[in-house]
C-alpha cells in the first residue's frame, strides 16, 4: 500500500518580515518540530513551509488564492495590529476551509491580531479590547497587572519560558491525547504573561472549548483553545488564545524576543521533560488532525511504537 503523501502545511504570519516583531523567523522550533515527524512508515509525516505577509494593505499573493494552492492546512499567526488581512485574504481563507481543509488562528493579548475579526466563522471565536469584546462584561478588567500598558484582555497563565497546567473539559478531545500519560492525556502547554480570549461564537454548533487556563494573577479561568469540527460549514478549526503556546521564545527564552519585550522570562519548561512532551504531542495532534487524517490511527500506531 502506498504511503500517504506529507501533510502539506503553510505557516503564515500577518505582517511582513520586520526584524524586532513576532515574524514567521520566531516559530522556527516548532518548523523544526513539525518537519522532522514521520509517519508510521518513517517517512516524513508533514511538508511545511513558513513566510510573513507581504506589505500590509495589499492582497498577500498566497493568502489571497490560499483556496487554490495544495496547501491541507493553514496555520494563521495572527501578530499584526489590525490590519493584518485584506477582504480578498479572508475570502480566500474562508474558501480554503469550506473546501474542507484544516486551519488553526491564533493572536495574543488585547487587540494584537485583532485583523481575524474580518474572517467570520472561526475568526468570531476571538475576542479583543476594541473590536469583539469578551460577552461577559466582567471580563472587560486587567487580568495581567505587571506590564502596564497592555489592556484587557490579558490572561496571566505564567512568565516565557515556564508552562502551565490545563483543565481539560469532558469529554475530552482527541487533540489533547498523550499515549505517553498515565491517563492518556497531556496536560500542559507553554506559558503567557498575558493571553487573549476566545470562546465560542454566538449559534455555533459545531464548536466547543476544549480546554481552559486559570490566570497566576487572579485566580480566573479563561478559554485556552476552541475546536470547530469538521461541518457542512468547513473542515477543522482550532482558535487559540494566544500564538506564544507555538512561539520559539516560549520553548527556549534562549532564542530571543523583540526588544519590546520586557516580563522576565522563566525555566521551568526547560526543567520538565514531560511538559515538553506533552506540548510536542499536542502539536503533532493538530497537525494530524487538522489534516483530516484519522487521529485515533496516528495515536494508536504511536503507542505501540
Amino acid at each position: 500500500m502506498p504511503s500517504p503523501s506529507p501533510i502539506r502545511i503553510l505557516l503564515q504570519t500577518t505582517i511582513p518580515p520586520i526584524e524586532d516583531d513576532w515574524h514567521v523567523g520566531r516559530f522556527s522550533l516548532l518548523r523544526g518540530y513539525l518537519s522532522g515527524l514521520t509517519g508510521e512508515d518513517g517517512q516524513p509525516l508533514c511538508a511545511v513551509t513558513a513566510r510573513d505577509r507581504t506589505a500590509p494593505g495589499a492582497p498577500d499573493p498566497v493568502l489571497s488564492t490560499i483556496d487554490r494552492s495544495d496547501f491541507d492546512e493553514l496555520w494563521l499567526f495572527a501578530v499584526d495590529t489590525g490590519d493584518g488581512l485584506t477582504s480578498e485574504d479572508c475570502e480566500a481563507i474562508g474558501r480554503f476551509r469550506e473546501s474542507g481543509r484544516g486551519l488553526l488562528v491564533t493572536r495574543d493579548h488585547m487587540d494584537l491580531g485583532s485583523s481575524v475579526c474580518t474572517l467570520g466563522g472561526i475568526g468570531n471565536a476571538h475576542y479583543f479590547h476594541s473590536v469583539r469584546p469578551e460577552p461577559d462584561p466582567s471580563r472587560h478588567v486587567a487580568d495581567d497587572r505587571e506590564t502596564g500598558y497592555i489592556l484587557w484582555p490579558n490572561y496571566h497563565s505564567g512568565a516565557n519560558g515556564d508552562f502551565q497546567t490545563i483543565a481539560i473539559n469532558d469529554p475530552p478531545h482527541l487533540l489533547l491525547s498523550d499515549p505517553w500519560a498515565a491517563d492518556g492525556l497531556l496536560h500542559h502547554l507553554p506559558a503567557h504573561p498575558h493571553e487573549g480570549a476566545v470562546g465560542v461564537p454566538e449559534g455555533e454548533t459545531s464548536a466547543r472549548v476544549i480546554a481552559t487556563g486559570v490566570s497566576q494573577a487572579s485566580g480566573n479561568r479563561f478559554n485556552l483553545a476552541v475546536a470547530f469540527e469538521p461541518s457542512a460549514k468547513g473542515g477543522p478549526a482550532l482558535a487559540e488564545s494566544t500564538f506564544h503556546h507555538f512561539a520559539d521564545y516560549n520553548w527556549d527564552p534562549a532564542m530571543g524576543c523583540p526588544t519590546f519585550v520586557s516580563e522576565k522570562p522563566g525555566n521551568a519548561l526547560a526543567a520538565s521533560p514531560e511538559a515538553q512532551r506533552s506540548i510536542r504531542q499536542y502539536v503533532r495532534n493538530l497537525a494530524v488532525w487538522l489534516a483530516g487524517r484519522s487521529l485515533e490511527q496516528d495515536i494508536r500506531a504511536r503507542s505501540r511504537g
